[in-house]
């Protein structure tokens, strides 16, 4: 009769993984657009998430420019808060949509340079911007959203997208908000009137 053995193998330990390291925040975080010429204001509306919708609107109540930045983490885009903010100097009010933990380094930043915040739902700029027909389902308020914006950009004389991402799109409608909230429009532009 054979006896067998079992004989335990092991196998090397392997060395624990080194942490990768945080890529640092894409530059230029922000287009390259000259100031405006007596620019007293402007506003800053920011879409929430590590994929980011930016606009930034004169005092005239006009969109200067917008953009979607996509930070890759949390992490990095809680670092390029400052940085954004920094780049703004003549930054009056900042309208953020959205909450939670993302939203907390966009307000205590805009708070250490004495910029008033709204932060408000997507609810509040769509209950005032768009039909309550084109707000029944998500994917079609991102639609007409979509179209709204594209108004908004042609009246402001903004550049024209190649691809409008809908982040950037409501930014550029919570932007629209701000400045109707603010006064710095007393009404919606008739361009942009249904």
């Amino acid at each position: 009769m054979r006896l067998w053995c079992a004989i335990a193998t092991r196998t090397p330990r392997s060395p624990p993984p080194t942490p990768t390291p945080v890529p640092p925040v894409p530059s230029p975080i922000l287009p390259d657009v000259a100031p405006e010429r007596g620019a007293a204001h402007a506003l800053l509306a920011v879409d929430l998430g590590v994929r980011t919708g930016l606009a930034l609107y004169g005092g005239d109540g006009r969109l200067r420019w917008y953009r979607s930045q996509n930070f890759g983490s949390a992490a990095r885009l809680r670092r390029a808060v400052p940085a954004v903010l920094g780049a703004l100097p003549a930054l009056a009010r900042l309208v953020i949509e959205g909450g939670g933990s993302l939203a907390d380094a966009w307000v205590r930043e805009a708070e250490r340079r004495g910029v008033p915040v709204r932060q408000i739902g997507a609810e509040e700029w769509r209950r005032l911007l768009l039909l309550p027909r084109e707000q029944r389902r998500g994917t079609e308020a991102k639609r007409h959203a979509s179209a709204l914006a594209r108004r908004v950009i042609e009246w402001s004389a903004a550049p024209r997208p190649t691809a409008l991402r809908h982040d950037a799109a409501e930014a550029i409608l919570a932007g629209l908000w701000g400045v109707l909230d603010a006064g710095w429009l007393t009404a919606l532009p008739p361009a942009l009137r249904r």
